[in-house]
């Protein structure tokens, strides 16, 4: 049962309705090839959270958010710089969540998709006003069932109606290697991994385990079952290239290959169609849910500290979902909005992540700042020189071009990105260093910005003064906050 618990957990917070669009349209573009890739650089990088979750849970015993080690190793500034950059994450995901069930309601209806798009807000507000992340978790278990149900009924549905032209498999070229198809081996393990990290759902879920011997059983059955989920729902792409429903990676097509997936719906009977659709909103709502309680729980601790009534923080939450729905229906596709914030993560996870090895205790959180910040700008600069203007060089960091420009664009970015980030941290440290051996020198003082720490000192101490507050804020967030080091909510 725990084993279950876990898994669906899991599961509903890595599925979202935006996998019907992104998947299916990442198949029509680079294949076979493609699909492969994807599927495993969206199902593995989860095993990091049962790796590095339990070593963050030991040096930040009384936290339940990332920030909060971000806090004790690095600082106050460079803990409200990874709050800025999760809460920017959670916001783009809540635009392309609401943009992928307003486009499944459009498509498979017809009808304008603003009111159920409203409709999910405005549930997803109440339950997770009331029952916080406790609401989020027992919905999880009926949720990742139905998702099951809707990839089940959905592949059987499509297999029996659905015609393939087997002399189309050839000639789409969708089964052959392509250099977009070689690229995606770095692309997207580097984008997905880096971007889990600023997903809070993902660190709630880890620290609200009972023990790490069930993350990492709930976590390997949830990337057997996703795997397997993803696979098939981007086999869809290219089932509908080889039926003829969709042309393909052509970007002058009529038809968008983000629609794939419901270009074999309309071949299916009412009834399945129907299925989808309900299976569809209860897929995107227990999303969204999940996304708006991580945000409510990010802003209170890392912004406010635990200070302010939480229900100010829901309030301004709800607040926020009146742009997010008015980005959402003017919304690029949902692949794009992806690697947008993956963009973001890759620049900034790298640098940070380099605290947690203990022979670095010299890397600071200007580092962090510096290196994050510059990764952006190194992306702006390969783009500058790769495309020859300053104009396709700020496109290339909002990835207006997608995966769909042929050329070394996208690769060069999510490569500048990581490694511009790396260099720029460590022009940072040389600067800082040098700049605190000159001020030693010149005040006939010892130079210690080397000098290993004391353990328990500075950074590392726990605030003993918030931790009562902290302590309610965990419980209402559904934690387990009855022992010092015991499972937290890590958002």
């Amino acid at each position: 049962m725990l084993a279950a618990d876990e898994t669906f957990r899991w599961l509903i917070v890595a599925l979202g309705s935006g996998i019907l669009f992104a998947y299916p349209q990442l198949a029509t573009i680079a294949g076979v090839q493609g699909v492969v890739v994807y599927a495993i650089a969206s199902a593995c990088p989860l095993f990091i959270f049962a790796a590095l979750g339990p070593i963050i849970r030991r040096k930040c015993p009384e936290g339940f958010v990332l920030t909060e080690w971000t806090k004790q190793r690095y600082g106050i500034i460079a803990a409200l710089y990874l709050s800025a950059m999760t809460l920017l994450t959670l916001f783009l995901y809540m635009v392309s969540e609401l943009s992928a069930i307003g486009q499944v309601v459009g498509l498979l209806t017809g009808l304008d998709g603003l009111p159920v798009m409203i409709v999910q807000c405005l549930i997803t507000t109440i339950y997770t006003s009331l029952g916080g992340f406790r609401i989020s978790f027992i919905t999880d278990n009926i949720q990742g069932a139905m998702v099951v149900g809707l990839i089940a009924i959905a592949t059987i549905a499509i297999g029996v109606e659905t015609k393939i032209d087997t002399s189309l498999i050839d000639s789409s070229g969708l089964t052959k290697p392509s250099l977009l198809g070689w690229q995606l081996l770095y692309i997207l393990p580097v984008a997905i991994l880096t971007n889990d990290f600023f997903l809070s759902s993902f660190w709630l879920r880890t620290f609200a385990s009972k023990s790490d011997k069930d993350l990492w059983l709930g976590i390997s059955i949830a990337v057997g079952a996703i795997l397997c989920i993803v696979t098939l729902v981007g086999s869809t792409g290219l089932i509908a290239v080889w039926a003829n429903l969709v042309p393909g990676a052509d970007p002058e097509a009529p038809v968008d290959g983000a629609v794939a997936f419901f270009a074999l719906l309309e071949q299916l009977p009412a009834w399945v169609v129907g299925f989808v659709l309900v299976m569809s909103v209860t897929l995107s709502t227990a999303a969204f849910d999940s996304l708006q309680s991580a945000m409510v729980s990010s802003a209170s601790n890392d912004l406010f500290r635990n200070r302010l009534n939480v229900w100010w923080i829901r309030a301004g939450v709800v607040l926020l979902i009146i742009p997010v729905v008015v980005l959402a229906i003017r919304a690029p596709s949902i692949l794009q909005i992806y690697l947008i914030t993956d963009l973001l993560s890759a620049a900034t996870i790298p640098v940070l992540v380099v605290g947690l090895n203990e022979h670095a205790y010299f890397w600071s959180g200007l580092e962090v700042i510096v290196g994050g910040l510059g990764g952006i700008f190194s992306v702006f600069l390969f783009g500058t020189v790769y495309y020859g203007n300053a104009y396709d060089g700020g496109r290339l960091i909002l990835v207006e071009q997608g995966l769909f420009a042929e050329g070394w664009g996208a690769f060069g970015a999510f490569v500048a990105a990581p490694i511009g980030g790396i260099l720029w941290a460590l022009g940072a440290l040389a600067l800082r260093l040098s700049f605190q051996w000159v001020y030693a020198k010149v005040k006939g003082k010892k130079f210690t910005a080397l000098d290993r720490p004391i353990a328990g000192a500075g950074a590392e101490s726990v605030n003993n003064e918030v931790e009562a507050v902290r302590e309610v804020d965990a419980i209402d967030a559904g934690a387990d906050v009855s022992g010092k080091g015991k499972g937290g909510k890590f958002v």
